[in-house]
């Protein structure tokens, strides 16, 4: 059971016409989501296997996307090792975690108990997708993990992350063991690849990413070679260059929307490429959205089929709350009318 197009993208198969599907496509912007968020509580939806199912199964169900994406936060492994984690309405923890407070953490299999949901809503979801409709999974960046832990929640700054970063290996240290099998957890589960968001990666030098935050980076990725994705905000090629794109364990990257798409295609030479037009235009009047969409395709279109394989055709990053339903349903057809 997989979708055609995003099977060839994943293999680099050449073909005329993308896989679509967007981070968040299942969120707070779309009308069957908040019908569902009227009922239950965000919680609820994620670890509540039939409910995640049924938000993840929305946006297929309305829009036509490609691949259908778990339905569930990132945040859970740290609840699992015993932070209290609370969504009010974004999330919080009832305390920043310390170095001393490594031990204290719950132990690994009681931990992955924890986030055995996951596997039953991957597993539930698989069920209820359609055949020709792919399934992806996904974890937090143990970097982004962390930088919650250390702050209790979401710091634009992260300044105690970065002046803490002896205590980033000693995390690790319990955090990515947790993650492999977490991985591995949703791909029993159904899931096809899964995707690793590190949200909070672009907010780091260079130097400092590849020193710190790539090393932990190719623990996961070679534990699990050819089915993980990767995708961080903010990163450039100075960041990636020599360090993750060099890394073949990798199954694809996604790219925000500071990246040049048409560039990055022709020098990728392994694996999906995932991306890019930017968010926020969703928010355009249609007309003037849909002359934008031209503008971001024209440079695509003058590709070949062959030095566009690997494209998944996404965002820059996930869909932003209030965005008009109207230009997401015009996005996924335009991308199927313009690229065919």
């Amino acid at each position: 059971m997989s979708n055609e197009k995003f099977h060839n993208a994943l293999k680099r198969i050449a073909q005329k016409t993308p896989p679509v599907w967007l981070m968040r496509q299942a969120g707070r912007y779309h009308k069957h989501y908040q019908g569902l968020r009227a009922k239950h509580d965000f919680m609820s939806l994620c670890k509540e296997p039939e409910l995640a199912a049924l938000v993840a199964l929305g946006p297929i169900s309305d829009f036509d996307f490609d691949v259908s994406i778990l339905f569930s936060d990132l945040l859970f492994p740290l609840e699992a090792l015993g932070m209290n984690l609370e969504y009010a309405p974004g999330p919080k923890f009832d305390k920043a975690l310390l170095l001393e407070d490594i031990p204290n953490l719950n132990p690994h299999d009681q931990a992955l108990e924890k986030l055995k949901f996951q596997g039953y809503a991957a597993k539930i979801t698989r069920e209820m997708l359609p055949k020709d409709k792919s399934l992806i999974g996904f974890v937090g960046g143990p970097w982004t993990l962390y930088a919650y832990a250390v702050a209790g929640g979401h710091d634009g700054n992260l300044i105690l992350p970065k002046t803490q970063i002896q205590f980033f290996e000693k995390f690790c240290e319990r955090l990515v063991p947790l993650l492999i099998d977490n991985i591995e957890l949703q791909l029993q589960a159904g899931c096809e690849i899964v995707m690793l968001f590190d949200t909070a990666a672009g907010e780091l030098s260079p130097h400092f990413y590849n020193t710190y935050v790539v090393p932990q980076l190719d623990r996961l990725a070679e534990a699990h070679p050819g089915v993980l994705g990767y995708y961080s905000k903010g990163t450039q090629s100075p960041h990636l260059a020599q360090s993750v794109f060099a890394n073949p364990n990798w199954a694809g990257f996604g790219v925000d929307h500071r990246w040049d798409l048409p560039s990055q295609l022709k020098k990728n030479k392994t694996g999906f490429l995932q991306g890019n037009f930017d968010q926020a235009l969703l928010f355009m009047e249609p007309d003037d959205f849909k002359k934008q969409l031209r503008i971001f395709l024209e440079p695509l279109k003058q590709l070949s089929n062959d030095e566009r394989a690997g494209w998944v055709c996404g965002l820059g990053h996930g869909v932003l709350p209030k965005t008009p339903e109207v230009n997401v349903r015009s996005f996924v057809n335009m991308i199927r009318e313009e690229m065919s």
